[in-house]
């Protein structure tokens, strides 16, 4: 963001609206994603999604200024809505429910790996060539996909074109209860939530279009949203990028390398674990999957600000074995009971539900780190006498240093403060972050008993009814 900010001489908070664009567009069109397939054909949909998230990422790449860039992340946003739940759709119906858990595990490295990956490949193509890489990227990958979807993708036989009435109010709904949800989610924040007048009108305009758009759904003969097709709401919450950077002082493409342990871990265990979901109840191992990532959580709790990076490796690397033991049976065990006619609509309520809950919790996270820290820094500065002989030991150190430097005494004084200041900043910091891996950690592990209340897999072995 700081560098296309700079291209586009703008500040960052109007360059955080690339950003926000593509969310709002994305979360709009991720449950219409059934309703379009069975509109227009999942085929064609698909061929339109990935030419026009193709063409838009070439615009992307060559927008003159900062309005057209978010007119077209608008529509890379809308068009790269629908192929998550699409792809998922048709690899969970192109095999057989026993073997749906190693599809799960296949598919889900994308989804894990990618955003782990991304800051790394992204870093590397901002410092070494421009921003503008990250969107030509896509392009080669973009063209051989419409290729292979021409070729290899065809229309399952009962999913047939509806040509009944389009449910406009439905549409119309949707846009407006979803577009001001994740406007809320991802400005809230910033805009120090509901005191800010505009947060607070959206969100209450979200939550009555949401719930009057839940009674339509369910009652009208034609829903876009099939919300008769049950699922499973989970988020991701990612704090460790934020700390490497602001307090441990790693560029963004350090900051993404030490990132990547996650990412191996998951690339090594999420196939083995969709192995093991014919082998092993589904609930079994979901349980595995959140003790490792509690006890990870809580192991990052454990850093300070000498940490190095063998000490973030290990526990990022078991985090990524804990995903893989969490998404995989998680997605099997959702999409176990769902009818062939309703995957589309299955699977694009999932997507939804993954990606708002991963905009709940980093908006809920950010806020809780920012709460603490404010209070955390009020603590520890009244615990701060200047008096204090140890207080003045290094105060007279600081200010050493300085005049070291050249800085007359009443320079040096005042920085000696200044740093003092920022040093108390810096440990209230990493306080913070410490009580939030913790508290995160401890949320994990108290969701083990619901576990035991999932439905018990039904058929001639618990592994194989799993699916």
């Amino acid at each position: 963001l700081p560098h296309i900010a700079a291209t586009m001489s703008a500040t960052i908070d109007e360059a955080t609206w690339v950003l926000t664009s593509y969310l709002v567009a994305n979360a709009i069109i991720l449950p219409m994603t059934g309703w379009l397939a069975a509109t227009f054909g999942r085929k064609r949909l698909l061929m339109m999604s990935v030419t026009g998230f193709t063409v838009s990422s070439f615009l992307c790449g060559i927008a003159p200024n900062l309005g057209s860039l978010i007119a077209f992340r608008i529509l890379q946003g809308a068009t790269g809505g629908a192929l998550q739940p699409l792809s998922q759709a048709v690899l969970l119906e192109s095999f057989e429910p026993h073997e749906r858990g190693k599809a799960m595990g296949f598919w889900g490295l994308g989804i894990v790996v990618a955003p782990i990956l991304g800051p790394v490949v992204g870093g590397w193509l901002t410092d070494s060539y421009s921003w503008r890489w990250v969107f030509y990227i896509n392009l080669p990958v973009g063209v051989a996909s419409i290729v292979m979807t021409k070729l290899f993708i065809f229309d399952p036989p009962y999913l047939r074109r509806e040509t009944e009435r389009i449910d406009y109010w439905g549409i119309g709904m949707l846009v407006v209860g979803i577009g001001a949800l994740q406007y809320v989610l991802d400005k809230g924040q910033e805009a120090d939530w509901f005191a800010d007048r505009s947060i607070l009108t959206l969100s209450i305009i979200s939550a009555v279009t949401l719930i009057i758009l839940i009674i339509h759904e369910w009652t009208t003969e034609h829903p876009i949203i099939d919300l008769r097709v049950c699922f499973v709401l989970y988020g991701s919450m990612v704090l460790l990028p934020i700390m490497l950077q602001t307090l441990l002082g790693y560029p963004s493409m350090q900051a993404g390398i030490a990132m990547a342990p996650r990412g191996v871990g998951s690339l090594i265990f999420m196939p083995l674990v969709g192995f093991m979901t014919s082998k092993i109840d589904v609930r079994k191992l979901l349980a595995c999957g959140f003790c490792v990532a509690g006890l990870t959580l809580i192991w990052l709790g454990s850093l300070n600000l000498n940490a190095g990076y063998w000490d973030i490796f290990w526990p990022q690397f078991l985090q990524g074995t804990g995903m893989a033991l969490t998404f995989v049976p998680l997605t099997t065990a959702t999409m176990q009971s769902i009818q062939p006619q309703r995957m589309g609509n299955a699977t694009s309520l999932f997507n939804l539900m993954r990606n708002i809950g991963g905009s709940v919790g980093i908006a809920v996270t950010g806020t809780m780190l920012t709460r603490q820290r404010q209070t955390v820094g009020a603590v520890l500065g009244e615990n701060i006498n200047v008096y204090d002989p140890q207080t003045q030991t290094i105060l007279a150190q600081m200010k050493a240093g300085f005049m070291a430097r050249g800085a007359d005494a009443v320079t040096a004084t005042e920085r000696a403060y200044a740093a003092l200041h920022g040093l108390l900043l810096q440990h209230a910091s990493m306080v913070s972050f410490v009580w939030l891996f913790r508290l995160l950690g401890g949320i994990f592990l108290a969701l083990l008993p619901l576990i035991l209340i999932m439905r018990r897999p039904k058929g001639r072995t618990a592994a194989a009814a799993a699916h």
